[in-house]
This record gives structure tokens, C-alpha cells and sequence, in this order.
């Protein structure tokens, strides 16, 4: 676990905040029994929490009526505006195991960011401790209408028909992709993190359709830290010396850039996408926090934007940034062919003649 202190007021005290680097939560005795206990059909719900980096019981519902009745009477007001949890909820169709299960990520987007890591990355923990084979569908939500009835019966009917996917079940079926494989309980510890999606403002979006249309040619962006957000810092055209002179020196940015050159006779356009970091000068938040939302920001741009990234760049100080550097990482030198190995030549001057030998009977002679 990292630590960063984040700045108080002047005449106050400063506030140390905690991030996960990997996931330690163990799941107590009592929802392992309680777990066992659902399992044979007589409850309704579970809703699981992590209190002290542990996976306890945070409440549960017995059978009341059909499932679909009881769903949103118990389901939603479990659901805490601020705080994450998991919800497994018993539906009443049944498997070779026995009774199936709805699994239920709630991560609303007013929770902090270290909670949402923390959960993302016990995800998978929780669905091993209560048995996977129980679990029939999956959902994740950050409002209430995503995991309501109506919602789980939107998601099941999206699943099982070849419409396209709304955005809200892209970012679900992206999720379910990048899940990170955890197993983690009392006898194991996984270093894992889910990448987190930090929202693209307005501003930033219209410049990623600019940069599409090729009306500008550079773009960057930055982390807005304290509201969870991606915003646009400054779309000025830049030629690739001016590039060194886009990286600041203090702290992290992502970059989009148009790479206007020829290769082997052709011109070309490319859209190079540089990552800056420039080391040990960020704090360890901003570090963490700029790589974690680096490959869901890409996804979004080459998904939902559709702009094709040619090359993708990490450097921690702009001086790298030279046309010969951008060139080679375009186009990467092909291996030079390597010729066959060629046996020596002997030593010069009369060798004699070669000699035969024959095995024994081959001439006709007794061995």
C-alpha cells in the first residue's frame, strides 16, 4: 500500500490518504459459513463489503417472494450513494450446482478513487469464495437505474440478441475484458489493479474529433485529480520541434500528435500518442493514477472515437522527442538478413587422396 499526504489548510493538519498497489483483503469465517449456508436456497440476497481489508457480511435478505418481485425492494436500497460493495442475489432458476446467482459490482461515481480500486481488485476474490459456477450473469453499476430490474432485464435482453451495445454495456463488456484475475484469500496475496475510467470532458472529446478530421495536430491532456476527470489543456499547433518544448518537466501529460512525414516515397499522417512522466518529480498518486486511466483512455479514443493510434510512446523527458526518435519508432528498423553459416575452407596445398572405409563384409570379406 502507498501512501501520499494530500495538503491541508495552511493553519491545519494534513491528510494522509491510502492507495492500494495490491489487493490483501481476506474473507472472514463468517461469510465463508454464511456463503455455504446461501448456497442451498434459502436466502434471498447477500451484500458483501470490506471493512479492515476484509471481506465481511455487510447484510442479507431471506426468500420472500419470486425473484423478480423481491429485486428492487431489496436490491436498491442496499445501494449506498458513497460506498462501494458487492450484491449476490439468489434468482430462481437453478443449475447442475444448485440455485443461480446475479453478481453485482456497485461502484458509484461519487465514491473515492482508492475504494473503487480497492473493490475492483477483490472482484474476482469474492466470486471464487462464493463458487463461480453458482453465478449465472454479472452486472456492474454506478447508478441505480443500471442494476435495477428494468436494468438487469435490458442487460440479459442486449446479451442475448446481436443489437449493438449501448455505451453503458460497452463499458461493461470492456470491463469484463480487462477484469484483472485475482485470487486472493487467507493463503494467497496477487499485486492487482483494475484501470480505472476517468471521464473525458466535453472540451477534450471535440479536440479528439478535431484531431480525427485532421484540423488540428496536437493535442494535450491532464488528470484532473481532485474531480476525477480528464481535461484538455491545449490544442496548440506544434511541428516536431516544438514537441520537446509540450512536455513539462514537473508533471505527468498525455499527448496526442499528428506525424506528418514521407516513408519510402509515400506521405503520410500519423497519430502518435506519447505518455509523459517525468519520474520521481510526480507524487506517488499522480503516478498512479495517470497509469492506471492510460489504457481505458486509449480504448475510448480507438473504440468509441475511432481514431487509429499508429504508435504508442512512454518517455520521461521531452529532450527524447526528436524526428529520428519519432521516425524509428514508427517505422522500427527490419533485422538485417543474417547469412547462412559457410564452412571454412581447408589448409591450402595437396591433401592425398580420400580414403573409403568400407564396414566389415562389404567387400565380400569375413568380419
Amino acid at each position: 500500500m502507498e501512501m501520499w499526504t494530500k495538503p491541508g489548510p495552511t493553519t491545519g493538519p494534513q491528510e494522509t490518504l491510502f492507495y492500494p498497489t495490491s489487493d490483501t483483503s481476506q474473507t472472514t469465517t463468517e461469510l465463508r459459513d454464511f456463503f455455504a449456508k446461501a448456497r442451498n436456497g434459502s436466502v434471498r440476497l447477500i451484500k458483501v463489503i470490506i471493512e479492515d481489508e476484509q471481506l465481511v457480511l455487510g447484510a442479507h435478505k431471506e426468500l420472500s417472494r419470486r425473484w423478480d418481485a423481491d429485486y428492487d425492494a431489496f436490491v436498491l436500497p442496499l445501494l449506498d450513494e458513497q460506498q462501494p460493495c458487492y450484491v449476490l442475489y439468489r434468482l430462481d432458476s437453478q443449475n447442475a450446482q444448485g440455485y443461480e446467482w446475479l453478481f453485482i459490482s456497485w461502484s458509484p461515481d461519487s465514491s473515492p478513487v482508492r475504494l473503487k480500486m480497492l473493490y475492483a481488485a477483490t472482484r474476482a476474490t469474492v466470486k471464487k469464495e462464493f463458487g463461480g459456477g453458482h453465478i449465472k450473469d454479472e452486472m456492474f453499476g454506478t447508478v441505480k437505474e443500471d442494476v435495477s430490474l428494468s436494468g438487469y432485464q435490458k442487460h440479459v435482453s442486449s446479451c442475448s440478441a446481436p443489437a449493438p451495445l449501448t455505451a453503458a454495456e460497452q463499458e461493461l463488456q470492456q470491463i469484463r475484458i480487462n477484469e484483472v484475475k485475482t485470487e486472493i484469500s487467507v493463503e494467497s496475496k496477487h499485486q492487482t489493479l483494475q484501470g480505472l475510467a476517468f471521464p473525458l470532458q466535453s472540451d477534450a472529446q471535440q479536440a479528439i474529433q478535431a484531431l480525427k478530421q485532421k484540423k488540428i495536430n496536437y493535442i494535450q491532456l491532464k488528470l484532473d485529480l481532485e474531480r476525477e476527470t480528464i481535461d484538455l489543456v491545449h490544442t496548440s499547433p506544434t511541428e516536431i520541434a516544438d514537441l520537446p518544448k509540450r512536455i513539462p518537466q514537473d508533471s505527468a501529460r498525455y499527448h496526442f500528435f499528428l506525424y506528418k512525414h514521407s516513408h519510402e516515397g509515400d506521405y503520410l499522417e500519423s497519430v502518435v500518442f506519447i505518455y509523459s512522466m517525468p519520474g520521481y518529480k510526480c507524487s506517488i498518486k499522480e503516478r498512479m493514477l495517470y497509469s492506471s486511466c492510460k489504457s481505458r483512455l486509449l480504448d475510448t479514443v480507438e473504440q468509441e472515437f475511432c481514431l487509429e493510434i499508429a504508435k504508442k510512446i512512454e518517455i520521461d523527458d521531452g529532450a527524447e522527442l526528436t524526428a529520428e526518435f519519432l521516425y524509428e519508432e514508427v517505422h522500427p528498423k527490419q533485422h538485417a538478413f543474417k547469412q547462412a553459416f559457410a564452412k571454412p575452407k581447408g589448409p591450402v596445398g595437396k591433401r592425398g587422396q580420400k580414403r573409403l572405409i568400407k564396414g566389415p563384409g562389404e567387400n565380400g570379406e569375413d568380419s
